[in-house]
């Protein structure tokens, strides 16, 4: 079924909504997912819960993307658990991966002035984004916005795993660079600020 008359399903508060949701797009999400929390059973939760989120929000939301609003809403909801679960420990996840990945681009901080820029600083970011080229931007997108694994995200961009981690460190250090320039480092809001300004970029 075509995406358009599934939304118009939802709109209908037609319950076959979420039978041609999980039909369509039910490995996809869950792969996401699995990314972000690296145990089944806890993705098999956040899938559910993304439809029941779906459900929820359409209307008043028409998503034109089906697919983009549900990968959002599984992230959201799998990055939520992920902190619950694990909260002093991390587990073995793409998404704890990622994180550390990025720890390099952004320094410590928590004052309140910091917190009011951090809209500013997602904004930041997805303009450094859309000024790379078009296989640095889809390597960062799909790392840290899909948490593929490194050897994923070198499959679908066609180079070995060793030019597309070279990629990804220079796209990482530039960015470093432009949020230096721009005078917007703050670690404490990583997850935030990386989640908005990559929904932001595929916007």
């Amino acid at each position: 079924m075509e995406d358009e008359q599934i939304v118009t399903l939802y709109w209908n508060r037609d319950e076959a909504a979420i039978q041609e949701t999980q039909t369509k797009y039910d490995r996809y999400l869950t792969k996401i997912a699995c990314n972000i929390l690296a145990d089944m059973e806890d993705s098999r939760e956040s899938v559910n819960d993304t439809y029941l989120a779906a459900w929820n929000s359409i209307p008043p939301q028409r998503p034109s993307v089906l697919s983009a609003y549900l990968a959002k809403l599984t992230r959201r909801i799998s990055i939520d658990r992920f902190r619950y679960r694990t909260r002093d420990k991390r587990r073995d996840s793409q998404y704890a991966l990622s994180l550390s990945e990025l720890d390099d681009c952004v320094s410590g901080g928590n004052t309140t002035e910091e917190i009011i820029n951090v809209r500013l600083l997602a904004d930041t970011i997805g303009i450094y984004l859309r000024l790379q080229s078009e296989e640095a931007r889809n390597a960062f997108i799909g790392r840290y916005y899909f948490l593929d694994s490194l050897k994923e995200v070198a499959a679908y961009c066609g180079m070995s795993e060793s030019k597309c981690k070279s990629l990804l460190y220079r796209t990482r250090m530039g960015l470093k660079e432009y949020l230096e320039k721009n005078h917007l480092k703050q670690k404490d809001f990583i997850t935030q600020l990386i989640q908005q300004a990559l929904d932001n970029a595929e916007e």
